[in-house]
C-alpha cells in the first residue's frame, strides 16, 4: 500500500486548475422543486410558490379536476462574448416543477394567479357541488 501525502495546499491548487479547465455545460437543467404553502377557505384554496427569476410567460398551470400542475423555466445566464471566457459556472437553465392533488374539484373559470417578486399566488375556488335534484320514477 502507497501513502501519498497530501496537504491543503495541494487540494486547493488541484480544485483551482480544475476550475479553469471545467468546460461549462450549456444545456444543464436544474429541476427545482419550489416550496409550497397551501391554506384553504370555504370558498378556495390559496397556494403560494418561491419561484425567483421567473416571468410571468414562462409559468404554465394547468388545472384537472382535482390536481395542480405548475410548472415554468427560468432563462439561463446571458451567451458569454467572444472576449470573454467562463472560468466557473454555477448558475444554468432551471426548471421548476410542482404538482399536487387536492381534496375537491377546482373551478378553474373563476380560479387566478398572479407572480409578484417572485411569489407565485394561486387563488383556486372549489367547484361547489350542483343542488339536491330528484329523479322521477317512471
Amino acid at each position: 500500500m502507497f501513502v501519498i501525502p497530501v496537504s491543503r495546499r495541494s487540494a486547493e491548487f488541484t480544485r483551482h486548475i480544475e476550475r479553469l479547465l471545467a468546460k461549462p455545460e450549456r444545456d444543464t437543467l436544474a429541476l427545482r422543486t419550489p416550496p409550497m404553502d397551501v391554506s384553504e377557505t370555504d370558498q378556495a384554496y390559496s397556494l403560494q410558490l418561491d419561484m425567483p427569476g421567473i416571468a410571468k410567460e414562462a409559468v404554465k398551470i394547468s388545472i384537472e379536476g382535482r390536481r395542480i400542475n405548475i410548472d415554468a423555466v427560468q432563462a439561463g445566464p446571458a451567451p458569454e462574448t467572444t472576449t470573454e471566457r467562463v472560468l466557473h459556472r454555477e448558475r444554468a437553465v432551471t426548471r421548476f416543477s410542482r404538482s399536487i392533488v387536492l381534496p375537491t374539484e377546482v373551478n378553474q373559470s373563476d380560479s387566478k394567479a398572479q407572480l409578484e417578486d417572485g411569489v407565485l399566488t394561486l387563488t383556486l375556488v372549489k367547484r361547489q357541488p350542483a343542488g339536491a335534484s330528484q329523479l322521477t320514477v317512471s
